[in-house]
């Protein structure tokens, strides 16, 4: 099995391609050992001292570390607990992933939520992605989209610069009714 790796646009996060598919559906964020407990290969990197956050794509892994620790030090750990997942056949979740999108609300999206979503999903995701991240929807306000980035973009020191300058730009020019766009923690 040979796994690639690409650096990301945040220096302590390192993108884990295996080759094979990570997840069928959604996304999947492990911001601490303890969330890693639903995904045997989550669990596996968090083993490896020095690891911060993992995230799971479609056919990507992305990886954090602590400030301190260097790559040298846990790049060869980590491919070490993905080779030995994949080869032992264990699920990589032991539930139902992540999704796209958080649902904080019961009723039915507005026109304007659905605008929002589609443009999340064809145009600001797949572009995350390429760097090892993902972005969800938590809401629209009064003008104002509230977002959460995954990954390796969160944490990112251009996540801001990505927020404002990109998603912001892209939404309010196809979407007069959205004024701002802000970050929300998980």
């Amino acid at each position: 099995m040979f796994i690639q790796t690409e650096s990301t646009p945040n220096p302590a996060t390192l993108k884990f391609l295996p080759g094979r598919d990570v997840l069928a559906i959604g996304t999947a964020d492990f911001p601490s050992a303890e969330a890693a407990k639903t995904s045997p290969l989550a669990s596996r990197i968090f083993a490896v001292p020095g690891i911060q956050g993992v995230f799971f794509g479609s056919d990507f892994v992305t990886v954090t570390k602590a400030e301190a620790t260097l790559w040298d030090h846990v790049k060869p750990g980590i491919l070490g607990a993905i080779m030995e997942h994949y080869q032992s056949g264990a699920p990589v979740m032991q539930g139902e992933a992540g999704s796209g999108h958080a649902d904080n609300h019961a009723v039915e999206d507005t026109d304007i939520v659905r605008q929002i979503k589609e443009l999340l999903d064809t145009r600001v995701r797949p572009a995350v992605a390429q760097d090892g991240g993902d972005i969800t929807f938590h809401g629209f306000d009064r003008g104002v989209v509230y977002l959460h980035m995954q990954g390796a973009c969160a944490g990112c020191p251009s996540s801001t610069l990505t927020l404002k300058m990109g998603i912001e730009n892209l939404l309010r020019h196809y979407i007069p009714e959205v004024l701002e766009v802000r970050p929300v923690a998980a």
